[in-house]
């Protein structure tokens, strides 16, 4: 495949899962793919793994060092500048909770070569899953928040809030990534919206979405708060431009 493609992965006390994540992703033998750990100082050791499998496939696995835990988007916008600083041609966005299938890399590169900026890894497009062990509450309460975002900001995509994005380098340029002001799971949902906004061409590959494999889940009530606050925070924005 042509280019440069980093998976970008946050990691915050994720010891279990990252070896393996990684080791899955290089196993898929897709040319031009790399890794960016990017570990706001897990106090499990995960910064002191990830420096290891770097060490093991030097110029491949690279790593991103932040002192301490700031929010899911700081951690992204850290990793995706560096990637492109780097040389990335095209970066993707993925969990280390083995949630998100690598196995679905290689379709994600395919359709950005076909001249898509921001390719989405959807649960909710046609042949799109979440995993059997949803409970029914949870699958409602997702389906329902995705369609609440969805709607008020009229996003063209059936899985706004999804976690699992592949951006070409283009899009994120588009996007004016420096004023990207969200910081929760909501930083999600706001470049998909900027990127709308600004004509980047979106697709949607359906994936099955995995349960947590390993570890806790980050997802805190302040960060529900601010998801569900954001895409009204972002038509004010807009009304005021």
């Amino acid at each position: 495949m042509t280019g440069k493609t980093v998976v970008v992965i946050p990691t915050y006390n994720e010891v279990e899962n990252l070896p393996r994540i990684v080791e899955e992703i290089l196993g898929l033998g897709v040319t031009g793919l790399g890794v960016l750990v990017v570990d706001d100082g897990s106090p499990d050791g995960t910064g002191e793994v990830a420096d290891k499998l770097a060490g093991t496939h030097p110029g491949v696995v690279s790593v991103l060092h932040r002192t301490k835990k700031e929010g899911l988007g700081r951690a992204y916008k850290a990793g995706i500048e560096r990637a492109f600083a780097d040389g990335a041609d095209r970066i993707v966005q993925m969990d280390a909770d083995f949630s998100h299938p690598s196995s679905a890399l290689p379709v994600m590169i395919e359709r950005a070569l076909e001249g898509n900026g921001l390719v989405i890894g959807s649960r909710y497009t046609r042949g799109g899953s979440l995993d059997e062990a949803w409970g029914v509450h949870r699958r409602l309460l997702s389906k329902w928040a995705n369609f609440y975002v969805r709607t008020i900001l009229r996003v063209p995509a059936a899985d706004i809030t999804a976690g699992f994005n592949l951006w070409t380098k283009e899009a994120i340029g588009a996007v004016g990534f420096a004023g990207v002001e969200s910081n929760g799971y909501s930083f999600q949902v706001e470049l998909k919206y900027l990127a709308a906004r600004n004509g980047v061409r979106i697709a949607e590959v359906p994936i099955r979405f995995g349960q947590r494999e390993a570890g806790e889940s980050k997802m805190s009530l302040s960060t529900q708060l601010e998801s569900a606050w954001m895409p009204w925070r972002l038509l004010w924005k807009l009304r005021k431009r």
